[in-house]
């Protein structure tokens, strides 16, 4: 897969507590006619969230997708991904890889990662849009 530092949420973020994406991504202007954003026809827009350290001490830690009309981040909506255990926080594991939604109506979008139990000391994310997610090896 191909990684573009412009569409990273994070990289190789360092995840010890509940905190949002180092990175914001700003999805363009939204059509004043239709009030969505609108990524074209064609496959689902591809995010991948990937382990690149392996997480200790916390029970488990939730991915939410944050989006927003301007850069505060309040948020005006909030898309859960995933809530992963800490057996499955292992270098190497892509652990969400649902696509953007369509018919997005707010202009910026961030991840926020919430962290169940003890606070971990170890434990890093890389995470961005991707063309598409490599699955050779990977566990679906």
């Amino acid at each position: 897969m191909i990684l573009d530092t412009q569409a990273l949420f994070s990289d190789a973020q360092p995840v010890t507590a509940t905190v949002a994406s180092t990175n914001t991504i700003d999805f363009g202007p939204i059509s004043p006619a239709t009030r969505t954003f609108d990524v074209g026809k064609g496959d689902d827009v591809a995010l991948l969230v990937q382990v690149v350290e392996d997480f200790n001490n916390l029970t488990s830690l939730s991915i939410d997708l944050e989006l927003d009309s301007t850069t505060t981040f309040t948020p005006d909506r909030v898309i859960p991904l995933a809530t992963v255990p800490l057996a499955q926080l292992k270098a190497g594991s892509q652990i969400a890889r649902d696509g953007l939604p369509r018919g997005l109506t707010l202009q910026y979008g961030r991840l926020k990662y919430t962290v169940s139990g003890t606070a971990p000391t170890t434990g890093k994310i890389t995470a961005g849009v991707v063309a598409g997610v490599q699955s050779n090896g990977v566990a679906i």
